[in-house]
């Protein structure tokens, strides 16, 4: 099994978030996660650091001066009465959260308060009247008309207010128009922001990978793409006797205790209905686990690649470096869940792929940071690694990897998932 995440530090849209102040449209937005919020006010995934959010949320700059968008799902109702979820991206920059000029505010440190000093602007009060004109005043009253009016509340009675009076309502026209419904239609939403820059490579010699939300997305790619290609022959199963997993999670970055995290019972629950499958025998009831004292867990996060500017703060003899191959991480207070037979079989596997590796911990001096590798461990009682590829400005909006890491990741969880049936019963502890 490989295990990874998919969600990254963001701010996300407040259930009701319509706001204006000195003539400029807001949007009301709460924080996701532990960014580094001095650089970025937002990505659609935390390997859990506290003293390290902790740290963050004080000297926060969250996406200032950033071309940001919002992207989520809205839940629409259907001609039928159905209400169905629907995925939106507005594909262009409509949000702004701009910075104080330094002329009017000489800080030593930039800070900022998170509730008054957050809000994106959407645009202008005037230019949006122009564009609708302003709302006509409601006619004189008759008691006919009240009669009416009485009437049709009553058809009409919403417990909560129009997704158009909660909201700005050309951000509603816009969600609309993406999720090719009405506005009328458009019931509620969730809603996240996001930076408009595409991700590219760069570097001089075109290494480097520049882009959003690399922790996790690196790692949730390399896990779904080493699966794929360890199934590229036809007989890539014949002599298979185990099942090719992966298995990525939402809510890691604020702490997994959801149901669609890792800390959830979806993992073993889905491991304990595959455990049964096929011809029934005795040995049905004790399944699950002798599935998973066979079971091993492979918790796939990106890792810490050495800053040249910072060098100080990482142990002198591990400072995984970009390109050079996976990180395999190792705590002793268990804050990765990595152990001795655990790296000698992912040694096995990286021989057989060609894939070097490195080794990582952190300084005694320095807080570490944590995975679903630990918590997965506990609930499954399975052999479990952390690893990752080395990245720089983790929780940055935009993050920093190696092109070449790439390749070397998807080719290590191939060469697993090839591999694991053969090598899983050599690893004997006794």
């Amino acid at each position: 099994m490989i295990g990874a995440h998919t969600d990254s530090p963001t701010l996300r849209v407040k259930p009701v978030s319509k706001k204006q102040a000195e003539g400029f449209i807001q949007v009301g937005v709460e924080t996701y996660g532990g960014g580094l919020w001095h650089t970025c006010a937002v990505s659609p995934c935390i390997e859990l650091e506290p003293a390290c959010v902790a740290s963050a949320l004080l000297s926060l700059n969250p996406g200032f001066d950033r071309d940001l968008s919002i992207a989520g799902r809205a839940m629409v109702k259907t001609e039928k009465g159905d209400y169905l979820q629907k995925l939106v991206r507005i594909d262009r920059p409509i949000l702004r959260i701009p910075t104080l000029a330094i002329h009017l505010d000489r800080q030593e440190t930039f800070t900022f308060n998170k509730e008054t000093q957050l809000f994106p602007i959407a645009g202008l009060v005037a230019a949006d009247l122009n564009r609708t004109g302003p709302s006509p005043g409601p006619g004189p009253a008759t008691p006919e008309s009240s009669t009416a009016s009485n009437e049709t509340s009553k058809k009409s009675f919403a417990p909560l207010k129009a997704s158009t009076e909660r909201h700005h309502p050309y951000i509603v026209e816009l969600i609309a128009q993406e999720a090719g419904v009405p506005v009328a239609s458009v019931i509620d939403f969730e809603m996240i922001l996001y930076d408009t820059q595409k991700a590219c490579i760069g570097g001089l010699n075109n290494e480097l990978i520049f882009s959003a939300r690399l922790d996790n997305l690196g790692m949730s790619y390399c896990s779904t793409m080493g699966l794929i290609n360890s199934l590229s022959s036809p007989i890539a199963l014949d002599n298979e006797d185990c099942i090719r997993l992966i298995s990525l999670f939402d809510h890691e970055e604020i702490g997994s205790n959801t149901a669609q995290g890792a800390d959830s019972n979806f993992l073993p629950a889905f491991i304990r209905r595959l455990s049964v499958i096929g011809p029934g025998n005795d040995e049905t009831q004790t399944a699950y686990e002798q599935t998973l004292a066979t079971s091993f867990l492979v918790s796939a996060d990106m890792a810490h690649s050495v800053n040249p500017n910072y060098a100080s703060k990482y142990e002198p003899d591990h400072k995984p470096e970009m390109n050079k191959g996976t990180v395999v991480k190792i705590n002793a207070n268990a804050r990765y869940a990595t152990n001795s037979p655990g790296i000698v079989l992912l040694q096995e596997v990286a021989r057989r792929g060609e894939v070097p590796l490195q080794l990582f911990v952190v300084r005694n001096d320095s807080s570490c940071g944590s995975t679903i590798g630990p918590m997965l461990a506990a609930a499954l009682g399975a052999r479990t690694v952390d690893l990752g590829n080395p990245q720089l400005s983790m929780h940055s909006i935009r993050e920093t990897g190696g092109v070449y890491d790439v390749g070397y990741g998807v080719k290590l969880f191939e060469s697993f998932f090839e591999h694991y049936s053969h090598l899983g019963g050599k690893i004997i502890v006794d």
